[in-house]
């Protein structure tokens, strides 16, 4: 495990524990189809010269992507996360990382898949908004 300085730790990780790393690494290594479909869109600074990570560690959650520098989470939510108690835990946690400044934005599987042009847009328009530019 590479241990980060605590400016670096408080400022990108929010606190996150070990376990939550070693979590993060398992979900990195096993992506849905979906993930690496916004992920090819996301890699190497393609929207705006952002750099995102993949699956990071924020404190006691794992964003499925994440842009530190203007602090924004992408998820992207498979079927489970239509039903209520799941949609509930969703807003929490979308509640909870707002608590540190960050902003959520959310794609279902499908709108990846079969609307990615799309989904670049909006990801373009809030990174824009973010940015003030």
């Amino acid at each position: 495990m590479i241990k980060y300085s605590n400016t670096v730790e408080r400022t990108m990780f929010y606190g996150a524990k070990p376990i939550i790393f070693e979590r993060a690494k398992v979900l990195r290594e096993n992506p849905t189809i979906a993930e690496i479909a916004l992920w090819d869109i996301l890699k190497k600074n393609q929207i705006l010269g952002l750099r995102f990570k993949q699956q990071h560690p924020i404190n006691i959650f794992i964003a499925d992507f994440y842009c530190h520098a203007i602090k924004l989470v992408i998820e992207v939510d498979g079927g489970i996360h239509d039903t209520e108690d799941n949609k509930d835990y969703d807003q929490n946690r979308t509640d909870e990382l707002k608590n540190y400044g960050i902003t959520v934005i959310r794609f279902s599987n499908e709108e990846v898949l079969e609307n990615s042009v799309d989904v670049k847009n909006i990801i373009e328009v809030e990174c824009k908004n973010l940015l003030k530019i």
